[in-house]
């Protein structure tokens, strides 16, 4: 019981500095004298209040985590904070008269924090500044939580593919335990985020953009969460440099983070090449968005070849990226196309990015382990071990690896399922399921680019928020708390 209050207890501090993100929107709202104003100061003192009661009421119990405690804690956080997220989003749309229920509220708060994107929100360009910018926010925010998760946390829950990451990077990320040196950690690729965001923020400056939509899209950007302020996304600006400073810094988003900080490091780009996960990541993304682009072209979807470029390339990175920016509602090109594009936000970002899905780690672990099947087949007697970076990989990371695949799969099997069964036809139900749970945001049919959730039930909307949330914590660490051996002492 005490080591089960002092994960509250950290979740209770988690909330209380979350909540003091409110006061950016709500500065804003002040000062432009927009609408949101009184949802943000309610909506503080309520998330404020409610992080403080926890952490009071749980402060004598406050010893040192062990792994068996992160699972419970991330999933306790990653389910908290979008229910204070959702605050101001439901305050202002009461008192705005506009209809807004707790599950619309709530998936908008978990799609941002979690990085997906999927909104069910219209009239974007209508909407007070400052609830723009919360929602945007969101996704930054999530982007920082998402580096720590993915380069500090999961490699010492043992979820599989992380280890293979973690033997990569610096010393800190090592640890076997939670110490303060991942704190160490966390500040080093708080760093390059903060970095690159900031040069991400001045490059959309540049080319035009306004401080308030180089902010948003900034935030949007480097946490590939994909958030715009406009209805028509990236459409509305129809800037070809916008474009490029887009798919610059969603590229670089992709890429593990821990490479950038050793890369900055060294002073050597010879980071990114040993890497294992850096090229080909770039060549299948690239290399993809070049065969989008000419199929576009010959299939006389643009009779441009530089357009068919423009739009090929941009929306496949977008997507690829699990960002889910677009520029054209590319729900309307021949369905290989889209649904290509969306199966590779299921496996191209590295982990230790922001990005979403299987991660490119994992994906090469399989590859080269179905490999390994092919050669003992041939050759049963042959020792032929798995090899990544140089490095051997342990069997458990390959054990582990193969039941997050599982695990996978059946997830995806079983909630388009649901959502099948509620009368979803079945390329909106599985791209809605498999969009979330890659964290890509638009999926295919009413729920594509240029569409939004809005048109899913309660029922269809919480099966999608799930999806995000598991998908985001990396499945096992939470489908471990439903198992009885958990909660054994």
């Amino acid at each position: 019981m005490n080591r089960l209050l002092a994960t509250f207890y950290v979740a209770g501090l988690t909330m209380v500095v979350f909540s003091l993100a409110m006061l950016l929107p709500l500065a804003v709202a002040y000062l432009g004298d927009d609408a949101g104003f009184t949802a943000f100061l309610d909506g503080f003192l309520l998330a404020f209040g409610a992080g403080t009661t926890v952490w009071l009421a749980t402060r004598r119990a406050r010893s040192e985590l062990h792994a068996r405690d992160g699972f419970l804690l991330v999933s306790v956080v990653w389910v908290a904070l979008p229910l204070l997220a959702a605050i101001p989003f439901l305050i202002y749309f009461d008192r705005a008269g506009l209809a807004l229920s707790f599950t619309d509220a709530y998936f908008e708060a978990m799609s941002g924090l979690t990085t997906t994107g999927a909104t069910v929100l219209a009239n974007l360009d209508q909407l007070p500044a400052s609830i723009n910018l919360w929602r945007a926010t969101l996704v930054w925010i999530g982007g920082l939580g998402i580096l720590v998760l993915a380069v500090a946390i999961l490699p010492l829950l043992g979820v599989g593919g992380h280890q293979v990451v973690r033997a990569e990077t610096p010393g800190p990320m090592k640890d076997e335990r939670l110490t303060p040196r991942i704190a160490s950690t966390a500040k080093a690729l708080y760093a390059v985020y903060f970095g690159l965001s900031l040069l991400c923020l001045g490059a959309y400056r540049a080319v035009g953009l306004s401080w308030f939509d180089a902010w948003c899209h900034t935030a949007t950007t480097m946490g590939l969460g994909g958030f715009s302020t406009r209805d028509e996304g990236f459409a509305y600006f129809d800037s070809v440099s916008v474009e490029m400073v887009a798919m610059v810094f969603m590229t670089l988003a992709g890429i593990n983070f821990a490479t950038h900080f050793s890369a900055l490091r060294q002073r050597r780009l010879r980071a990114y090449v040993l890497c294992p996960q850096t090229i080909p990541y770039l060549v299948i993304m690239l290399g993809a968005g070049l065969v989008i682009s000419g199929y576009l072209y010959f299939r006389g979807v643009y009779t441009e070849p530089l357009q068919a470029l423009r739009y090929g390339m941009f929306n496949t990175i977008s997507v690829a990226t699990t960002t889910g920016f677009a520029n054209v509602d590319y729900a309307v090109w021949p369905l290989i196309a889209p649904l290509t594009m969306l199966l590779l936000s299921g496996f191209v970002t590295s982990a230790g990015s922001t990005g979403g899905g299987i991660k490119m780690v994992r994906a090469l672990l399989l590859v080269k382990q179905a490999r390994n099947e092919l050669v003992t087949m041939l050759h049963p007697n042959a020792v032929n071990p798995i090899r990544m970076g140089g490095r051997l990989v342990d069997q458990r990371v390959m054990a582990s690896v193969l039941a997050f695949m599982l695990v996978y799969g059946l997830s995806i099997g079983v909630l388009t399922s649901l959502l099948l069964v509620t009368g979803l036809e079945p390329i909106t139900a599985f791209s809605a399921v498999f969009a979330s749970i890659n964290n890509t945001g638009p999926g295919l049919g009413p729920v594509g680019p240029m569409g939004t959730f809005a048109v899913l039930s309660d029922f269809q909307t919480w099966v999608c928020t799930f999806a995000m949330l598991i998908g985001r914590l990396e499945l096992l660490t939470v489908v471990v708390l439903f198992t009885p051996m958990f909660w054994r002492k």
